[in-house]
């Protein structure tokens, strides 16, 4: 079911997305080569606990063990945060969740450690580029097809491999709700869009295959044919009928 929030629900999701933003800023200053995936999750711990906010990830399912999402190279999402420590010229994609006062933010980052390779880099910035192109289709009135139509099309021409087996979400007091934010689609097609609504855009691409794959921890994906991915997302109000939205992270 879709839900509605009034502006002070937005707010209390805006407190919960700046949580996450600060814990983007500081995870990502400290990640570098030797440091674990364990450090960086306890970090994320830390500015939490000091933001009055709770993970949005940890226990989800009743079975998450971390308070964020660290995946590396070959894994798109979902990458449980251990003791692999990152190297120089790893991919990591970085998914971070925060609830406050019983509304959820959540968004994703991917950036290199150190210098990654210039395709590998590529990837990145395109993915980012579709975010925002995502994004600026967001408007009251539109319709989800909007949205996954121009990810898709950012893709082609490089040939990446669109994920469509994860997607992004509609949020609030539920991390995932109704509708679903698909990567892909035709502009005209399904759900439309309206004000008060809350949505979290997140384009997966793939240096090769679309194809995934969930490793033995039933958690971690990763691309069918270990070829590197990247990930972004940001969380968006629909807060004025006329036309536009604002975002409820700060980065």
């Amino acid at each position: 079911m879709i839900t509605y929030k009034s502006p002070a629900e937005f707010e209390k999701m805006a407190i919960a997305g700046r949580c996450v933003a600060r814990i983007h800023e500081e995870v990502q200053a400290a990640s570098e080569p030797g440091v674990s995936l364990r450090e960086l999750d306890a970090i994320s711990a830390k500015i939490l606990k000091e933001d009055g906010c709770t993970s949005s990830f940890l226990r989800y399912q009743g079975t998450f063990p971390a308070t964020i999402c660290a995946s590396v190279n070959d894994q798109i999402v979902h990458g449980i945060p251990g003791d692999y420590e990152l190297r120089e010229g790893d991919v990591l994609s970085l998914d971070v969740g925060a609830i406050f006062e019983g509304f959820h933010g959540d968004a994703a980052l991917t950036y290199g450690i150190g210098e990654v390779e210039p395709a590998v880099q590529q990837l990145i910035e395109v993915t980012e580029r579709a975010l925002w192109a995502g994004i600026d289709e967001v408007q009251h009135g539109a319709r989800v097809g909007d949205i996954g139509a121009v990810i898709e099309s950012s893709a082609e021409p490089y040939g990446y491999g669109v994920v469509k087996e994860y997607d992004g979400h509609g949020i609030g007091r539920q991390m995932h709700e109704q509708p679903q934010i698909f990567n892909h689609g035709r502009r005209g097609s399904g759900v439309r869009l309206k004000k008060g609504m809350a949505i979290c855009i997140e384009p997966m691409f793939n240096l090769g295959t679309d194809a995934t794959r969930v490793e033995p921890d039933g958690w971690t994906v990763v691309t069918a044919d270990g070829s590197i991915s990247a990930h972004f997302e940001h969380t968006i109000a629909i807060t004025r009928s006329e036309e536009h939205t604002s975002e409820l992270q700060s980065h």
